[in-house]
């Protein structure tokens, strides 16, 4: 019963910047780590960046500079905020987070359905 839900993609020209939500609701225990993926047609699934309860960020080496990505713990957000786009950055971007649904329950994976990222060039 965990729902993910993105929002704020669109249409941008290259060199402009997007804000991407992620909101997690459900039974939610704790939320061990949050992030964002991507995927363009053809191409497999990549990481572009994910955030710890604690903090600590990780970013795929394409987009370090360019992208933050934050938390909120207390309200089970996530964003992405995405700078000096370019025409490779054009996918579907996925929300992703590690949830425990109960107490010393394993965490598991999901997933958003996805929102389009198109830059044009």
């Amino acid at each position: 019963q965990v729902q993910l839900v993105e929002s704020g993609g669109g249409l941008v020209q290259a060199g402009g910047s997007l804000r991407l939500s992620c909101a997690a609701s459900g039974s939610i225990f704790s939320i061990a780590a949050m992030g964002w993926y991507r995927q363009a047609p053809g191409n497999q699934r990549e990481l572009v960046a994910t955030i710890t309860s604690r903090g600590s960020t990780n970013y795929a080496d394409s987009v370090k500079g360019r992208f933050t990505i934050s938390r909120d713990n207390a309200k089970n957000t996530v964003d992405l905020q995405m700078n000096s786009l370019k025409a490779e950055d054009t996918a579907v971007y996925y929300c992703n987070a590690a949830v425990l649904t109960k107490p010393f329950s394993r965490s598991r994976d999901y997933w958003g359905q996805g929102t389009q990222v198109t830059v044009s060039s």
